[in-house]
């Protein structure tokens, strides 16, 4: 089924690539482009098979999600985000599961995990209360996964969880006006004092040692893959895409570009140009290619029911990062080598420019902290970061 669901999508790449302006403008994915991704089972690619999945390997879903970006880049990152979300919700309860899907398996997630709502005990779950920024595609889901600090009588934080919330429990604020990932729809989730059933909440403490209530029933290996790499990740793979599109984009110009209209040359045997052009198509195979190391090494231990090493881990998350700089680097020397139409709003090649910069700034990117902590594992330091 994913090879099937990779095939389509690159049939969709040209009306996807031709609704990019249109999504800009309506500031979110059009319906029909979301509708077209349903339809051939992409979101479907990480649930759970108990629940209509098709619990396919990780790289077939970035695969698909680095081709959507290519075409698109706020429809790869949207994509990317709700697709990514099915696996996050098999690590819940089954009852958190069935409340999700029993009833329609095509239903949709979106997310904003940072822990700024505040929950207090109360008897069979937590009464919860919150305002969260950048809940991508958040128009196209009617559940939402919010993070969270639980709160002891003190006032003090005893534990941080994410918390799944149906969409009669939270209100969207439609205050998405950026430069970048304009057409994210990434809107302002609001919830105000609604109870959070116990079973609909996860402890990161719980996912980070790969350790959930959702593997007791979802027992493959796609389940036993750390959230700290399938997350990132899903941040990473529309990145290459994006940066795929803009190369794409750019050598078809190049190829027909005359560099000086007075002396006829052409841009294409400018070896400037070639150079920059070498070293992007270098930056996006290599940023790929540690991608598709990293899940396939995690993947082979996760089918062998082996655990997988802190070490892989942290390079994983290292890769992750610089990915994500290794992108953008291939789209900076794209950009500059563009001339004067790279700052025309309306064509490709600034928008991918712009995309990716907005998508730089995503805390999974943050690459200090991530590369502190591979430099603290290859000296023998404790991590003590559960979310790599």
């Amino acid at each position: 089924m994913s090879d099937q669901v990779v095939s389509k999508v690159r049939e969709l790449l040209p009306v996807l690539r031709d609704r990019a302006q249109e999504a800009e403008d309506l500031r979110r994915v059009p319906e029909e482009s979301v509708k077209a991704l349903q339809e051939i089972g992409f979101f479907r690619l990480l649930q759970p098979v108990r629940h209509g999945g098709a619990e396919a390997h990780p790289l077939a879903f970035y695969t698909a999600v680095k081709l959507i970006a290519s075409a698109c880049g706020s429809t790869g990152w949207v994509a990317s985000v709700l697709g990514v979300h099915p696996w996050h919700v098999g690590l819940f309860a089954e009852q958190a599961q069935q409340d999700v899907w029993a009833e329609d398996q095509d239903t949709r997630i979106s997310s904003s995990y940072a822990p700024v709502g505040r929950a207090k005990p109360v008897d069979g779950g937590f009464r919860f209360s919150g305002k969260w920024s950048f809940s991508s595609g958040c128009d196209h889901a009617t559940w939402v996964l919010l993070g969270g600090l639980v709160m002891n009588d003190e006032g003090k934080p005893v534990d941080f969880r994410t918390f799944l919330l149906p969409i009669s429990d939270y209100t969207i604020n439609d205050v998405w006006d950026t430069v970048g990932l304009r057409g994210t729809g990434s809107n302002d989730i609001v919830v105000e004092d609604v109870f959070v059933p116990e079973h609909r909440t996860l402890s990161m403490m719980h996912t980070a040692k790969c350790v959930c209530p959702g593997q007791e029933l979802n027992t493959g290996p796609l389940f036993r893959m750390p959230y700290g790499t399938i997350h990132p990740y899903a941040i990473t793979a529309p990145m290459i895409g994006m940066a795929v599109g803009a190369y794409e984009t750019h050598v078809g110009a190049t190829r027909e570009r005359i560099r000086s209209a007075y002396m006829g040359e052409k841009s294409s045997e400018d070896p400037f140009a070639q150079v920059r052009i070498a070293s992007a198509a270098n930056d996006i195979d290599a940023a790929w290619l540690q991608l598709e190391r990293n899940i396939e090494e995690e993947m082979a231990l996760a089918v062998a029911e082996e655990k997988i090493p802190i070490e892989l881990r942290l390079r994983a998350r290292r890769d992750q990062v610089c990915g994500s700089a290794r992108a953008i680097s291939a789209i900076d020397r794209l950009f500059e080598s563009a001339g004067g139409k790279a700052i025309d709003s309306g064509l490709a090649l600034p928008r991918f420019w712009r995309d990716a910069h907005a998508a730089r700034v995503h805390a999974a990117n943050d690459p200090e902290r991530a590369l502190v902590m591979y430099g603290k594992g290859e000296l023998g330091i404790p991590v003590r970061d559960g979310l790599f």
